[in-house]
């Protein structure tokens, strides 16, 4: 039995270690992989992805050096198959953060809002984009919306 358990492992552990693509995990129909790691003979999972029907990561769970669970991630998507929400949970399954996620039109994300687990805002990142739909920049704002960041993405095309 624990040579059976040790095998699943190892063999999510090397689905997942490639990262394999939202195509691929539906192609195949994982519904769920983990990453382990062995060191002196003891193996400890490091993380675990659970997946819906179309390849989109629904659950992800990271742990610690000791195999303690240490966040949760729980998402959720648009029909466009974008991320739209991302809850974060504590060891205790306690929410500790919620990040909603905006789209155009066009599909480019436009925002970001960050709430802490009293639904209270906390920051916001707002996305520029170009004629040629480009990411040329991202700001991040405080709660009280002054421009704490930002980043500029620029190309070089020559």
């Amino acid at each position: 039995m624990r040579f059976l358990i040790i095998s699943f492992f190892l063999l999510t552990a090397s689905f997942q270690g490639f990262s394999q693509t939202k195509k691929e995990v539906k192609q195949h129909k994982i519904k769920a992989s983990a990453v382990t790691s062995t060191e002196n003979g003891k193996t400890i999972t490091e993380k675990k992805t659970i997946f819906d029907a179309k390849g989109n990561e629904v659950e992800v769970t990271d742990y610690t050096k000791e195999g303690i669970v240490k966040s949760i991630h729980k998402f959720k998507y648009n029909s466009e198959g974008d991320e739209t929400e991302d809850f974060q949970y504590d060891a205790a399954n306690k929410l500790v953060e919620k990040k909603l996620t905006k789209y155009n039109m066009l599909g480019e994300k436009t925002e970001e809002v960050f709430y802490d687990a009293n639904d209270k805002l906390t920051k916001k990142h707002v996305y520029v984009y170009d004629s040629q739909g480009l990411k040329i920049e991202r700001k991040t704002l405080d709660a009280e919306g002054k421009v704490i960041s930002i980043k500029k993405h620029i190309y070089i095309t020559k």
